[in-house]
């Protein structure tokens, strides 16, 4: 069985898109599946969103993404996990070649990333070079990854004193058990942290968090930029 789990902090506007495209891209793969939402205290329409669209739908109150995706890790049924964000999309091939490489022995992976919708200059230019540096140390995206059970716990899953990160501690737990595979189909994220921050404001943070490191990541109140809150407001 594959298992999703999707951490989701009312994330009502980009949800029902999520989950629309995981049922499309599960429905090719030769599993049964499982969606598992982890409602990190939605003061939303999210829990009932998720629901709706046929997740089983665990609450916690931790605001708190890496143990959200743990909650979620540990109520799975699936040999397969794969984690993500309420606010990506993938497809059957990020399913299928995910499967294929855990088959041949790989203990986990993730994929490349493009982002939706208008991103201004100095985002795109930002992203590019990241993405190289980033994908090219061989690390996983935080909005997909993907391993096995055994795998996941095994590393004892996302380490919780990061609240931003996570992703980094997660990969290189993983490539310690075996080879790590970044596949080349890329997801599709939202851009919407580009789109709504000033670029003044979204580089000070992120490259504070970046210079700070472990200290940084271990701090919620430096982290403004990714627990405020504030979503786009779309039709979902």
């Amino acid at each position: 069985m594959i298992s999703f789990i999707v951490p989701a902090h009312n994330e009502e506007f980009e949800l029902s898109s999520t989950l629309a495209a995981i049922h499309t891209a599960a429905s090719g793969a030769a599993e049964p599946y499982e969606v598992i939402v982890v409602d990190d205290a939605s003061t939303d329409a999210t829990p009932e969103i998720a629901a709706q669209a046929g997740a089983k739908v665990i609450r916690i109150n931790r605001r708190q993404i890496a143990a959200a995706r743990n909650s979620g890790g540990r109520a799975t049924e699936g040999k397969y996990l794969f984690f993500v964000d309420a606010d990506t999309r993938i497809n059957r091939l990020h399913v299928t070649q995910a499967i294929a490489a855990l088959d041949l022995g790989y203990a986990g992976g993730s994929a490349r990333v493009v982002m939706d919708g208008f991103i201004p200059i100095w985002g795109r230019m930002l992203l590019r070079g990241f993405s190289s540096v980033y994908f090219g140390l061989n690390l996983g995206a935080g909005a997909f990854l993907f391993t096995t059970r055994r795998n996941f716990e095994a590393i004892g899953g996302f380490d919780e004193q990061y609240f931003v990160g996570e992703e980094v501690f997660f990969s290189l737990a993983i490539r310690k058990l075996g080879r790590f595979k970044v596949l080349r189909e890329p997801i599709l994220t939202s851009g919407r942290k580009l789109r709504m921050y000033p670029a003044k404001q979204f580089l000070r943070e992120f490259f504070g968090v970046v210079v700070a490191g472990r200290r940084g990541a271990r701090s919620r109140a430096r982290l403004r930029l990714w627990y405020d809150g504030k979503r786009e407001k779309r039709p979902a």
